[in-house]
């Protein structure tokens, strides 16, 4: 749902795209030397660490039976993190989801806004969003004709969330569409046994607000428990009229019984943002670094102005109904049924607009007219998911799959022109469905050897069918079947280490932007990872190796098309080469490091564009370097202040390497200070946290596309702060 107005205001002048082109080499020639935090350069040479960053909350057992389907272990011969409540609560100031996770290995976040909240995306190991396959509770979320996910529609769905897993690379099988750079899934909240409230207040930069209040009663005496939450978002955003204004609620009801736990869910939530999905040229970024093109025209007069209602609006309704049940001691049972509805649209001014393009017959002499349109989705997202778990002292075994469909409607609405013709208000000027069903069932298996050795399978089979109109000529009824199968073997060498070895492959379907562009062809993953895990006291260590071959790799090609989609394109052969590593590491009591880095090649092989070989390239958006630290000291009881480090190495926003598509490298500091206390009246604790992101000022960017050779770049804010106040009773 998003737009670019590539032939308004400055970008639709010759002149001024001769100039950008000047400003991205100019760019371009800056030093990339970024200085970095002196707690990232002592620690980002700890190569051979990784912290498996286990999850700090604990989960009764029964809810863990919604995520244990497609979750890993530490028995699973996958790569993978854990993120838990614990760990984000003193930074959940009201960014999305995918900057909170910014600081987990091999991931890159960006955001439109440049403050990280509205629109907000991630990549992992490279691969964009619509490749990370994303679970709630086991339940498919990316969006069924995108893969894309879009955390704007949840705002604030972080103080929902018990915990979350990113396995990187292929990982094991899972709902929905195929991981093909990672598969993060998230459990919400756990019941609560004694009843609680929680009221929390945020204030920042660029007028960001967030309100939040909580609520459980407790188990009752028959079992029974009802929790819920109602959010508010406000910002500004960095970037001019990238205002947000997002609410959400999340409202549970739970049985729980001595075998059984039954969850009812209905989450979701409305967003209104001003559009800054544009980004700005080469040569602005220069003199205006705030400057958003979004509903830029000029009237009759030849006055320069901006549309007030420039805007995406969306909501969002998700029905989830569990059923997990202890059949004995060694079998338990998880079924689930969802629902999810989906309606909204954006809306435009569009100047000089064709009268043919909307439907309308030509008025008197004019050929064109000044109009205002919105593009609206209405869709449908329905079905089912299952899995039985066995466990024995020396086999685990899990069978699980789903059946979903998806039913979406594309339409669009003229509601102002200054010509009307013979339009009438309400009137569709396209028309456009699709139908997507999508059915998988898998089964795992982990059998221990003897006490050192694991042996691990995995199988699923997947059925997709996609029917669409409006996206070919021709009406689009594709079928496929993808068996994928992985298997592994982990060695204990003794308590502390553990080695693992996988291999996975995964098979995905084009998306609907593919079927436009004519990509339709699907593309295969064949995924190696070489691990060691070490676990003691005071160090937590992981490291690995990964290798991603693929055949038609569909990759992004750096530009989008005439509705602001990315346009991708089959590259015959691809492939990931990487080393990843992180640590948790207890210096003292008080002092903790936890480091990590990627060093990777991404390369296309023989590439062929326009008929013209390339040879080997890098894979475009996929930084050859990536480092994380974040220095934890705790000085006294319940006072924690953290200095989180990040740099992105160099990327390019094409596939051929040009000067001009290049992204330079950064390293940006966050603060972050906590401190909680215990009344002994009325309030259980009050806690305050502060965040200050970008500490030390710098100008950089951390996204950008190309229209045709003309770069565009998302400017990330500056210095600015959150701060928070948490009530809980």
């Amino acid at each position: 749902m998003k737009t670019l107005f590539y032939f308004l205001g400055r970008a639709g002048s010759a002149a001024l795209r001769r100039r950008a082109l000047r400003g991205a080499r100019h760019l371009a020639s800056i030093p990339h030397a970024v200085p970095c935090s002196i707690a990232l350069l002592l620690f980002s040479g700890t190569l051979l660490a990784q912290e498996t960053s286990q999850d700090s909350t604990k989960t009764n057992q029964l809810d863990e039976v919604l995520v244990s389907a497609v979750r890993a272990t530490s028995k699973t011969p996958v790569t993978f993190s854990n993120l838990g409540k614990e760990e984000i609560k003193s930074r959940n100031l009201g960014q999305d989801i995918p900057i909170l996770m910014n600081f987990l290995p091999s991931v890159v976040t960006t955001s439109d806004a440049g403050n990280g909240v509205g629109y907000t995306g991630i990549r992992v190991r490279g691969s964009d969003a619509t490749r990370v396959n994303v679970t709630i509770n086991g339940i498919p979320y990316n969006d069924s004709e995108s893969h894309g996910t879009f955390w704007v529609n949840m705002p604030d769905f972080a103080s929902s969330v018990e915990s979350l897993q990113l396995q990187r690379g292929v990982g094991t099988s899972t709902n929905g569409a195929g991981a093909f750079g990672a598969s993060l899934n998230l459990l919400t909240d756990s019941f609560a046994k004694e009843a609680n409230g929680e009221i929390s207040n945020s204030f920042g930069s660029f007028n960001t607000r967030k309100h939040t209040v909580k609520f459980s009663s407790g188990l009752l005496n028959k079992g029974f428990e009802l929790a819920g939450r109602l959010s508010v978002i406000h910002s500004d955003g960095f970037v001019d009229r990238a205002a947000a204004d997002l609410k959400s609620y999340f409202l549970q009801g739970t049985y729980v019984g001595k075998t059984t736990l039954i969850k009812a869910l209905v989450f979701g939530g409305s967003e209104k943002t001003y559009q800054s999905w544009n980004g700005i040229d080469a040569a602005t970024i220069f003199i205006s670094p705030t400057f958003n093109s979004a509903g830029i025209y000029t009237d009759e007069f030849g006055q320069t102005r901006f549309y007030d209602n420039e805007t995406d609006n969306y909501f969002q309704n998700h029905y989830q109904l569990h059923w997990n049940e202890r059949l004995s001691d060694h079998w338990k049972l998880n079924t689930a049924l969802h629902y999810t509805k989906g309606k909204g649209y954006y809306e435009n001014y569009k100047e000089d607009a064709d009268f043919g393009d909307y439907g309308l017959i030509p008025v008197g002499t004019a050929v064109s007219t000044d109009l205002v349109r919105q593009k609206w989705l209405d869709n449908d997202f329905y079905g089912m998911t299952f899995s039985g778990n066995y466990t024995s002292e020396k086999l685990e075994v899990i069978i699980g799959g789903g059946w979903n469909r998806y039913e979406g409607d594309h339409f669009g609405k003229v509601i102002w022109a200054r010509f009307a013709s013979q339009s009438e208000l309400g009137d569709h000027y396209y028309d456009d469905y699709a139908v997507k069903t999508d059915a998988n069932i898998f089964a795992k298996a982990n059998y221990k050897l003897s006490t050192t050795w694991s042996l691990f399978g995995d199988l699923q089979y997947r059925n997709v069918n996609y029917q669409a109109n409006g996206v070919q000529a021709d009406f689009v009824d594709d079928t496929f079947d993808f068996i994928n199968p992985k298997a592994g073997i982990t060695y204990d060498l003794n308590k502390s280490n553990a080695f693992y070895f996988s291999y996975a492959k995964a098979q995905r379907e084009p998306n609907r932007t593919d079927y436009e562009s004519g990509n339709a062809r699907p593309e295969k993953l064949n995924d190696f990872e070489l691990g060691w895990r070490n676990t003691s006291d005071k160090l937590k260590i992981n490291a690995n190796v990964y290798y991603m071959a693929y055949k038609d790799q569909l990759i992004l090609t750096g530009n989008l098309d005439d509705v602001g989609n990315p346009i991708r394109s089959n590259s015959e052969k691809s492939y990931r080469l990487g080393f990843e590593a992180d640590v948790t590491y207890a210096i003292f009591k008080q002092l903790i490091i936890r480091p990590n880095f990627t060093i990777s090649m991404n390369k296309n092989v023989d590439l062929a564009v326009a008929g013209e070989n390339y040879g080997t390239r890098d894979i475009a958006y996929s930084p050859s370097v990536i480092a994380g630290n974040i220095l934890v000291f705790k000085p006294i009881a319940n006072l924690q202040a953290s200095l989180l480090s990040k740099f992105v190495g160099e990327q390019f926003m094409n596939n051929i390497e040009s000067p001009e598509a290049r992204i330079l490298d950064y390293c940006v500091n966050d603060f972050n200070v906590s401190y909680e206390f215990k009344p002994k009246t009325i309030f259980k604790s009050i806690a305050i946290n502060g965040l200050v992101n970008n500490i030390f000022d710098r100008k950089y960017v951390s996204n950008g596309y190309m229209y045709d050779v003309y770069p565009y770049y998302y400017p990330q804010a500056r210095t600015n702060f959150l701060v928070g106040l948490t009530l809980k009773f």
